[in-house]
């Protein structure tokens, strides 16, 4: 028994533990929501695939072969809040910054700068809405086919929508004759264009995931204003997000941990959901608000005070379930009677100031605060 217990503090004061680790921890068979009209398929990875190694490994063969045409310097990758797709042998990129409300099409090619630069920004402006079309560990093209992600945040110079191919040609000539930039770079120029998004571009991303975040709250019980505010923590609503954990899309999944955890205890499926599965929207909403219904009916359902478990939960779904504890003690059980013991102000406190991970602490006041701002609509 001893030995059982000390296997559990370890799994719980990890950053996260496996399904099978956990698969007992308080029932061995808990009752989950039905799946039916279960919006999720797509691919599932039943081998043992260590995503963090696996992303790490696109993004270091990514790094040089942008760092050879682009310099050490100069180097920029996909993030949580940053869209970065290369083009054309990687010798040109898009960046979309998704918090300043900024897009840059930049080429370092010397040899018709003009040219390449108007195709990249054609394609970025009508990229598709769905992920699974754009590779961002390559240089591939962006098949120009769908409903553009872009749609409605962004206007040309007449200040019209950017929807069709002819509408995309002409803005990109208008912002090459009367917007291109270049910069001087250890080896050559960098000729570049900045557009800059609609006010309102942040509400229309919301938009376009209204519909899933619904059908997600009612599925597992998770407040519509929860979701909207962890995906617009996680990702400011970009549905290509990425992370050097190996997180994906729009709540940043993890696969290995709340995504297996999500196929295992809740979608009775084997394995692990894929890198493609994750980057789809709906399957990324529903995956990650089926981990909320974990945190709350499961690794958290001890914690009695409602106000406490919602902290609770926030908190775990960014540092773990054993970071959580951890604040209060090294014993599991120890710690959730301190846990219980406090008043909600009290565990806001502690967590928002003694828990073990920076980002933890920050993490619960942002995802509070921008909960408050959707309930507010």
């Amino acid at each position: 028994m001893k030995k059982a217990l000390l296997i559990i503090t370890t799994c719980l004061l990890a950053a996260g533990c496996s399904s099978n680790q956990v698969e007992c921890l308080y029932n061995c068979k808990p009752t989950y929501p039905n799946q039916n009209g279960n919006i999720n398929g797509g691919n599932i990875n039943t081998g043992n695939v260590n995503n963090e190694q696996a992303m790490q490994a696109l993004l270091a063969y990514l790094g040089v072969q942008v760092k050879k045409q682009w310099g050490d310097d100069e180097f920029l990758q996909a993030g949580k809040h940053r869209y970065v797709k290369y083009f054309d042998g990687y010798r040109t990129r898009a960046h979309i910054d998704f918090d300043n409300g900024k897009i840059y099409v930049s080429t370092v090619a010397q040899y018709a700068p003009e040219a390449t630069l108007r195709k990249a920004i054609e394609e970025t402006l009508l990229m598709p809405a769905d992920p699974s079309q754009v590779d961002l560990f390559s240089d591939k093209s962006i098949p120009l086919n769908g409903k553009p992600f872009l749609l409605g945040q962004v206007k040309d110079q007449d200040n019209q929508d950017i929807q069709w191919p002819w509408r995309a040609g002409r803005f990109a000539d208008y912002l090459i004759e009367n917007k291109l930039k270049m910069k001087p770079l250890k080896r050559g120029n960098a000729y570049f264009v900045e557009i800059d998004m609609v006010s309102d571009h942040l509400e229309q991303r919301e938009y376009q995931y209204a519909d899933i975040i619904k059908r997600a709250s009612k599925q597992y019980g998770i407040s519509e204003e929860l979701i909207y505010a962890i995906v617009k923590t996680e990702s400011s609503f970009n549905p290509f997000a990425v992370s050097n954990a190996g997180a994906y899309g729009l709540m940043q999944v993890i696969p290995k941990t709340a995504g297996a955890d999500v196929f295992k205890l809740v979608k009775n499926k084997p394995g692990i959901p894929t890198k493609d599965y994750l980057f789809d929207p709906a399957n990324n909403i529903d995956t990650g608000t089926a981990y909320f219904y974990i945190l709350k009916n499961r690794y958290l359902k001890e914690v009695r005070n409602p106000t406490t478990k919602h902290y609770s939960m926030i908190s775990a779904y960014n540092g773990g379930t054993g970071g959580l504890l951890s604040t209060f003690d090294t014993d599991r059980k120890r710690a959730m009677d301190k846990l219980n013991q406090l008043q909600p102000d009290q565990a806001y406190w502690a967590l928002t100031n003694k828990h073990p991970k920076l980002e933890a602490r920050r993490y619960l006041e942002k995802v509070l605060n921008f909960q408050k701002e959707f309930q507010s609509l």
